[in-house]
């Protein structure tokens, strides 16, 4: 049970959220499991079983008995959730339900194109995903109240590494802990000038119907995230990710209905009001970017030489530096560092950006670069950065010295996983826990977790 436990309920979220996109699969449906007052069907296997494959993952050949046995923890840590009281808001449930139906939308271009393929409107999306968003949180929410106070200490580390086979200690290429300050330049007021009267000028043309609005998007617009699709978004007002004046200016809007020019940290916008739901919209818009002379990068290369030459005489560190100069908003959430896909600061180089390897061509441990201009593709702005390359690992078999947080980290996850093991083995006695025969017959692993002499259905 062990080595899947502290992976189950992401696999049970991912693969959930999957099927709610996809059309409905035709499977013979009856109940396989009973925990407590809840049922496990066939079909919730199924259709999980099919959308990891369809997503493109591995699955072992008893992946259906994995993922049974992971319903059935996941059941047992959410009822044990309700028992305790632990606090689920209504909020964080709709704020997970809308990241889904958003995530989706960008996967299939558009809401009608989503709604095409699962056969259902984003409200029945939503509403028959509901209750297993809720059950999932409290799942997530029990199990790290399980593990939370879990700590290991350096002599755990060493006896997790000692008892790892020489021959199968994993190979690392080289990794980097790079970090930036960024500084994105403004635009000068007649230029931003020029982009308004360019907005107004789009707007005019509309009007008159020289042209659709659509048209107009696809032909100037700079948001390259919408502008094949006629700059079409959906929105929440709950929703974090927006800029705050874009949101404010597109819900002043009735639908049918064009903004004048808004300015945004992206730059400035023509918003129109497609329609209107509750606190959920959907809207076009038209972004401009006002184009940065040399002069502005200029200024913004003097403001970080500044930063820099302070950092390096040791008056602000570059932790301290980032936080009060940098204007990456990533910045503020997750650190000045580059991120892995796991979340860690160690990156390779293939997932830096060439602007950025080449800088680090010139550089050595611990240096800052000079003040260099860059695009950001994330929101298509022309910026200045410095670059801190705080270390660089050679090639090199997994060891102490060099990878002792990441072996701290395994070494980590192992203590929790048989923490949370022993409290299974401790509560899944006291639930009341049912298999029908055939999956008793199928899934010999699944026998763990009801009496010998249980009674099947």
């Amino acid at each position: 049970m062990r080595k899947y436990i502290l992976f189950s309920l992401l696999l049970i979220v991912a693969a959930f959220g999957v099927a709610q996109a996809q059309p409905k699969k035709v499977v013979a449906d009856k109940i396989i499991a009973v925990v407590g007052d809840r049922i496990i069907l066939q079909s919730d296997i199924e259709n999980q079983l099919s959308d990891l494959i369809r997503g493109g993952q591995q699955v072992p050949e008893n992946a259906d008995c994995l993922i049974s046995e992971q319903a059935i923890i996941s059941k047992v840590l959410m009822l044990q959730a309700e028992k305790d009281s632990l606090p689920v808001t209504d909020d964080e449930i709709e704020a997970e339900l809308d990241q889904r139906v958003r995530y989706f939308i960008q996967q299939y271009g558009t809401q009608e194109q989503l709604e095409l393929v699962a056969q259902k409107t984003v409200y029945q999306i939503k509403d028959e995903a509901r209750e297993s968003i809720r059950e999932n949180k409290l799942a997530t929410a029990m199990q790290k109240k399980i593990v939370e106070n879990v700590k290991i200490t350096p002599t755990e580390v060493k006896s997790f590494f000692e008892k790892i086979p020489k021959d199968s200690l994993p190979f690392y290429e080289s990794e980097l802990e790079v970090g930036q300050i960024v500084s994105y330049p403004k635009p000068s007021r007649d230029l931003e000038k020029y982009i308004v009267d360019e907005l107004n000028n789009y707007k005019r043309m509309v009007d008159s119907k020289v042209s659709t609005f659509e048209q107009l998007v696809k032909r100037y617009s700079e948001d390259p995230g919408s502008k094949d699709r006629g700059g079409e978004y959906e929105m929440n007002r709950n929703d974090k990710i927006w800029d705050p004046a874009f949101m404010a200016a597109a819900f002043r809007l009735k639908p049918g209905e064009y903004s004048q020019p808004v300015k945004s940290k992206m730059g400035y916008h023509l918003i129109y009001l497609v329609s209107r739901n509750g606190d959920n919209i959907i809207v076009r818009h038209l972004l401009r970017i006002p184009p940065i002379t040399p002069e502005e990068i200029a200024q913004s290369s003097a403001k970080l030489d500044s930063v820099r030459a302070r950092i390096i005489a040791g008056t602000m560190t570059f932790n301290e530096a980032a936080t009060k100069y940098s204007e990456d908003e990533q910045a503020k959430y997750s650190g000045p560092f580059f991120m892995n896909r796991s979340g860690g600061p160690y990156v390779t180089i293939d997932m830096l950006d060439k602007e950025v390897v080449a800088a680090l061509a010139k550089m050595k441990v611990g240096d800052y670069s000079q003040p260099v201009e860059f695009t950001d593709e994330r929101v298509g702005k022309k910026g200045v950065r410095i670059i801190y390359l705080k270390s660089r690992s050679e090639p090199h078999r997994m060891n102490l010295r060099d990878d002792y947080d990441k072996i701290a980290g395994f070494a980590l996850e192992e203590k929790k996983s048989k923490v949370l093991e022993k409290w299974m083995k401790e509560k899944i006695p006291t639930y009341y826990i049912m298999l029908d025969n055939d999956t008793k017959e199928s899934c010999q692993s699944l026998r763990k977790f009801v009496p010998e002499d249980a009674k099947s259905f």
